[in-house]
């Protein structure tokens, strides 16, 4: 039997089960492992954190994105069992499209095209869409891939390069489109939307998604779609709730917690991934050496770096970053043990965050049923479910929203 979406009558039922999960549990997904030496819950939970840090990095990688399916001691499996079912989520039916023209996908990298295929694939309407707007546009390759020879276009962007570019593709395809430079999160983008538009969002993040939601709602738009990404990308140092559930929780959200849904690799090339190991083994052993040096016993936080750091000597490195952050020089350490442990703990944080990762899903559930009970709260008829497969994007959630 296939998984269900989320239709209307589901929305908060769904959202008030997935809150209590959350708050009860919050011990084990808010504390970061690459932030602790120990973590709080390992002396609740000694077994588990135990067998967790007796497990390779290797391991550790191989389970990441499954952890549901991992034998590991209680309450390990129980908690994976729940978390499962709050996120279960059927795909949202599709329908047939006729073939598209190849001049479409130029200039189109595969991934992205597969994407917007797919989104395009599940958008269906009561009324077939007279104006599309391709919020965040880009190159508008998601507008164009909409649009039929009937139908008009308007594509919002704040990059100029982006708008020329876009532009003169749809100049070219002979569509009628219209490019426009504008910030969405400053006061003039209100005029930007109107009551015929037909929003649509493909993998806009946090507070640019959030702004779409709330002007179309407020001006008229009678259907919009939104798949949504970054919910960690806010201004503000809460996530500012939407829905009267949400601003009911007593679950207060930091940016930091915001960033647990995105932690996955599954999109990432082997290359990537032994780049982003070495990267975080050094600052992890780097974060050891700090420790020391500053006689403080607390994580320091260090900006992202150039990967050029990357490729220079282990010791360089520590030197520079030390520099970089005000920490007393590191003088001369025993850097190919030093090395080795942060290698070590790359091991053990991968292999903790496993608990935590089972809660990726619950909390990105959470923060999309936000928005879509916002959305019925402003009289839309509103669907969730999946787009495409996780393994071509882990942000394969999709809200659907239409006004009788």
């Amino acid at each position: 039997m296939p998984e269900p979406i989320l239709t209307p009558g589901d929305l908060l039922a769904r959202f008030q089960a997935l809150d209590g999960f959350l708050l009860q549990h919050q011990a084990l997904w808010r504390p970061r492992p690459f932030h602790h030496l120990q973590l709080p819950w390992e002396v609740e939970l000694p077994e588990l954190a135990s067998w967790l840090r007796s497990r390779s990095l290797e391991q550790a990688e191989a389970s990441d994105n499954n952890p549901f399916a991992l034998a590991a001691p209680s309450p390990f499996p129980d908690l994976a069992h729940q978390a499962q079912t709050l996120s279960l989520l059927g795909e949202m039916p599709g329908m047939h499209s006729p073939p598209r023209t190849h001049a479409l996908s130029v200039d189109v990298p595969g991934r992205k095209l597969a994407q917007i295929q797919a989104f395009a694939n599940h958008l269906q309407f009561r009324k077939r869409p007279q104006h599309w707007l391709d919020w965040c546009s880009g190159k508008g390759h998601l507008g164009r891939w909409l649009t039929k020879a009937d139908q008009r276009l308007t594509c919002l962007e704040h990059d100029p390069a982006l708008i020329e570019s876009g532009s003169a593709m749809s100049k070219r395809l002979g569509l009628d489109a219209t490019h426009v430079q504008q910030d969405v999160l400053a006061d003039d983008c209100n005029a930007r939307l109107q009551k015929e538009h037909t929003p649509v969002a493909l993998h806009a993040c946090g507070d640019l998604h959030v702004r779409l939601l709330q002007l179309a709602s407020r001006n008229g738009c009678t259907q919009l779609a939104v798949a949504p990404c970054c919910y960690n990308r806010i201004a503000t140092l809460r996530y500012q709730p939407l829905s009267a559930a949400a601003q009911a929780s007593a679950l207060q959200l930091s940016p930091d917690d915001l960033g647990l849904p995105l932690s996955e690799t599954v999109t990432a090339g082997a290359r990537v991934r032994r780049q982003r190991n070495q990267s975080m083994a050094w600052r992890l052993a780097f974060d050891l050496l700090q420790r020391q040096l500053r006689g403080i016993d607390e994580y320091l936080p260090t900006p992202s770096l150039p990967s050029d750091w990357f490729s220079k000597p282990f010791a360089s490195f520590c030197h520079d970053l030390a520099e970089l952050r005000d920490v007393p020089t590191p003088g001369e350490q025993d850097w190919p043990a030093l090395e080795a442990q942060g290698w070590q703990r790359l091991a053990d944080v991968r292999n903790l965050e496993l608990l935590r990762n089972l809660f990726r899903r619950p909390l990105e559930l959470w923060l999309l049923l936000d928005r879509a009970l916002y959305l019925q709260e402003q009289g839309y008829n509103v669907k969730l479910g999946t787009f495409c497969d996780y393994q071509l994007s882990p942000r394969n959630l999709l809200l659907l929203a239409e006004r009788a």
